[in-house]
Order: C-alpha cells, then structure tokens, then sequence
C-alpha cells in the first residue's frame, strides 16, 4: 500500500507544470514547463506594436489585445496539461516598457513601445543635467531613446496629468502579474532595464528621479525573481483557465532568464542567438569601466541576487536573412532553404575565398558601434558563388562575437571558460563550428529556442517550494548538448580575424569620407 502511494504521488510530481507566459516583440507565447524543463504543451499569436490613434508616427502595444491572446492560449494549455497539475504561473517580457496605472491597475496612458521615435529629443536635454558616463557608472545603461526614463519625462512634459493621477509604474511583466493576482511588483531585471536603478544597491536612484521630477512612491514594491507576488484571482481564473489561487512567482526580463534556462553558470558567457544576439556575462560584482561604457556594453541585474549581467547587443540571423532573401530567392518557400545554404557553404574551403562581409546592417549597434560603419559585401567577382557569400556572412557574424567577447574581457577582466548558446542561431552546424574557431573557446549548444521559457518555469517551480535555489533547478532540466571544439583550422581563422580587424578600420575611412557612401 506505502508503495503505491508513493509511485501515485511520483507520478502526480512528474506531471506537474508551471504556466509560463512569454510575451515578446513578435509572438506572445503560453507555455507548460515540467520540472525537466521538457515543454509540455504551448499554444502562441502573434505579437506587434501598433500605430497609437492619435495619427502620428507613434507606436505603442495594445494591452487588451495582448491579454485576450494570453487568455486565449492560457485556456487552451491548460486544459490540455490538467488544472490540477499547475504548480505556478510566471511571465516574462522584453524589457524598457511600461506605463502608468490607476488603483485598479487600469492603463492611465497605453504602453508605448520601444520602437517608438518619441522621446529622442530628451536624450540631449538630459545629458545636460547628467553626463552619460555619470548614470552609466550607476545604473548601467547607455542613453538609449527608449529607456524607460525618457518615456516617463515624455509623459511629463506632454501629459503631465497622467503621471499626476497615477498610483503606480508598472512595467509589461507587472502589468501581465497585477491581472493575474491584483497585485502591484516589480522585479529588478525589468527595473534595470529603465535607466532609473542603482544597479550595485539593487534600488532606485533618487538623483535621475528627482532630475525627472517623479518620487520612488511612484514604483510598486521589489519582489526578488522566484518570490510570491500573489495568487490568481477568480476574475483571472474565469479568463485564463489558471486555477484560482495559483502561485504568482516573480520573473521579470527575458533575457536574464535565458541564461538562467540555458544552464549557464557564472564560468560561461550566454549568448542568445536570434535576428539579434545578446553575448552576456553573470559576473559577481558590479563593475561599470570606462571601457565598457566605450564599447556600448550595458549592464543589468541577473535573476539571482548577487549576480550582475554586462552584455553587447548585436545583429545576428537578420543578416543571413538578408542573404537568403537577395541570393536565395529561387528556393523561397522549400522547407530545406537552410539546410541547402549550409551544404553551399561548407564546399567553400577555409580561407580560399577572397569574399568578406562585414555584418554593420545595423549602424550604431554592436562591438563595433564607435566606427559608424554601415553593411559592406568585398571581394565579388565574376566567379563568386553565393555560397561564398553566405559563408562569408557566417563568418562576418562570428568575427563580430569575438569582438564582443574581447569588449566583454577587456571591460571586465572575465575571460569565460565556455559559450552557452541558445535561440534559433544554436541550430545552424556550420556557424556553431565556425563560431567556436574564431572565438576559441568551445561552443555549447543546446539547440532549443525556450531557453527564457525554461529559466522562468525554474523561478517558477522555486517560488512553488518545488526547487530551494536555481542552481537546484538548473541540475532538473535535462540539457540537449552539443559542443563544438576550436580545432587546428583555428589558426587560418586567426589570420582571418586580424585581416577583418583591418578591414574595419579601413573602411571608417571610407564611409567618413563623403560622397555616396558617408
């Protein structure tokens, strides 16, 4: 009988899940995570800024029709993967946005997006009041137009009656989290995304706050990622198909929870592998230097406390598009497209081809911001093959990590033992080996694209009692690894990078000289 009972409640524990809401730039996501990390079931939409109704040229999320979809997807995961089994609930969004709430937690002002040109003639006003390398030296950030900041002295200037009548500043997590439970949080990944937090302290920064005109009240309180915000409404049940009175646990950013669900110990750089790719560090102090500040490395608070993340942004796969869409277009719509590019690209020996590309598609991001370079395809001839150029785009892009990665070391003094990759970049064989010769360091690669998803389903299990710390959920997940070793062609792709580094500077030369191409 004692063995029975026991084998029903292992089965019920491996059955358990938590419910994961994932909102980002372009899908808005419901996932069940088990404790494995295995994705039992999700359900996604489609996910977009749009025009707000006033006409102009600005852009914000529609917060009803975020919430519908989440309701949407929630009911039919639920249902799918058993009520009874829903251990806790978690969201986790892109950072930097927000908005003002009533007592209700009703939306004063709608969200407006990052993507949104507001704001960027503030930039200048308050570099006036605060020198850039001052807040960055607190705070982490650069002087991005749509830190949070800028969005809240938008709204003080040309609103000044929302902000008057506001009872709090939620960001979108919080948002997600007070319809869930009725409760107003914020955690400090997504407070460190604002341009507003004493990032060493874990606090607000009082100086920005009273440069701005807004008092700390204006924020809810701090809940570390893993703690109890609150539990789901009836109201919330009755929409969701979430069991009342389910857990509410704090995540926060996504991208620090990526590298939570990638495994990543403070040993290893994550690198999240997407249109963008975001390299970053999980260090033990919080060390903004100049150089850092320089190279336009941010830092944001990790999920555990103690911990600290400087990253460098970079674009990625939207340059492999790019290719695809320009040299690719007669395979446009067949499912193996990209298997056919990397067949291409692998023929072309190591260093036989005279074609670089220099992946700068996205003027002022990356390692390589200060250059002001723009995209750059050199070395065609009449007998280049296109996948000369899609090789030398995979290579472009794993030349830009190694920068960062030296931007990363040289700013921080950390030189990481591995790579943990994960994203839809972690699935590519021939950039996976290519990036681990350049960079020299061996490539981990979990080919799974819900790194974010796992790493909140951790906090989540964590904030059930289900884990007593995220090392302890990190050992749960069953990883899928591949790891690819630097190997003896690491010394022609040494002299490919030193030629790349060149090239660079050459080009600064070329694009601030006037004429068509400045």
């Amino acid at each position: 009988m004692g063995e029975g009972l026991a084998k029903y409640r292992r089965e019920g524990m491996e059955k358990e899940v938590v419910i994961v809401i994932d909102c980002g730039a372009t899908n808005v996501r419901v996932a069940a995570v088990k404790k494995s990390g295995k994705i039992e079931d999700e359900m996604s939409f489609p996910n977009r800024a749009v025009p707000q109704k006033e006409g102009k040229e600005w852009l914000i999320w529609d917060v009803e029709e975020i919430w519908e979809k989440i309701c949407r997807a929630a009911q039919k995961v639920c249902s799918r993967v058993g009520r009874k089994n829903i251990r806790a609930v978690v969201a986790v969004t892109f950072g930097a946005d927000g908005a003002p709430v009533d007592k209700k937690g009703k939306l004063l002002y709608p969200v407006i997006s990052w993507q949104c040109s507001r704001g960027r003639e503030l930039v200048e006003e308050l570099e006036r009041m605060l020198s850039p390398w001052q807040v960055y030296q607190v705070t982490g950030y650069q002087f991005i137009p749509f830190n949070t900041v800028f969005r809240i002295l938008w709204l003080k200037k040309n609103e000044p009656e929302v902000l008057e009548k506001a009872y709090k500043w939620l960001m979108l997590s919080g948002i997600i989290n007070q319809r869930l439970c009725g409760e107003f949080a914020i955690d400090p990944t997504s407070a460190s995304t604002m341009m507003a937090m004493d990032l060493k302290r874990r606090k607000w920064w009082r100086k920005i706050l009273d440069l701005i005109g807004v008092d700390p009240s204006l924020f809810p309180e701090w809940k570390q990622p893993g703690q109890l915000v609150g539990k789901v409404t009836l109201r919330a049940s009755e929409e969701t198909g979430i069991p009342r009175g389910t857990p509410v646990v704090a995540a926060g950013h996504d991208t620090q929870f990526a590298a939570i669900g990638a495994g990543s110990s403070p040993r290893e750089a994550t690198l999240s592998s997407g249109t963008w790719e975001i390299l970053l560090l999980r260090l033990p102090e919080f060390k903004p230097t100049r150089e850092g500040f320089e190279g336009g490395l941010i830092i944001e608070s990790d999920a555990v406390p103690g911990l600290w993340n400087p990253q460098v942004l970079m674009i990625a796969s939207g340059v492999l598009e790019w290719v695809r869409k320009n040299f690719y277009a007669d395979l446009s719509g067949r499912k193996d497209i990209h298997e056919v590019m990397i067949l291409e690209a692998e023929k072309i020996p190591v260093g036989k081809s005279s074609v670089n590309l220099i992946p700068e598609f996205s003027p002022g991001t990356g390692p390589a911001r200060k250059l002001n370079l723009k995209g750059s395809l050199l070395g065609l001839t009449l007998t280049t093959q296109r996948g000369e150029v899609y090789r030398a785009a995979l290579e472009g892009l794993s030349f830009q990590l190694r920068t960062a990665l030296e931007l990363l070391e040289k700013a921080t003094g950390f030189c990481p033992e591995a790579i943990r990759i994960v994203g839809g970049g972690a699935k590519n064989r021939l950039w996976n080996r290519i990036r681990a010769e350049v960079t020299g360091l061996p490539l981990v690669s979990l080919g799974q694209k819900e790194a974010a998803a796992i790493g909140a389903a951790i906090m989540g299990f964590l904030g059930a009692g289900v884990f007593s710390s995220v090392e302890e959920g990190q050992k749960a997940v069953s990883f899928s690894e591949e790891i690819f070793e630097p190997t003896s062609k690491r010394k022609v792709y040494e002299e490919l990078y030193q030629q790349y580094k060149k090239t660079l500077f050459s080009l600064r030369e070329v694009y601030s000289g006037g004429g068509a191409l400045k």
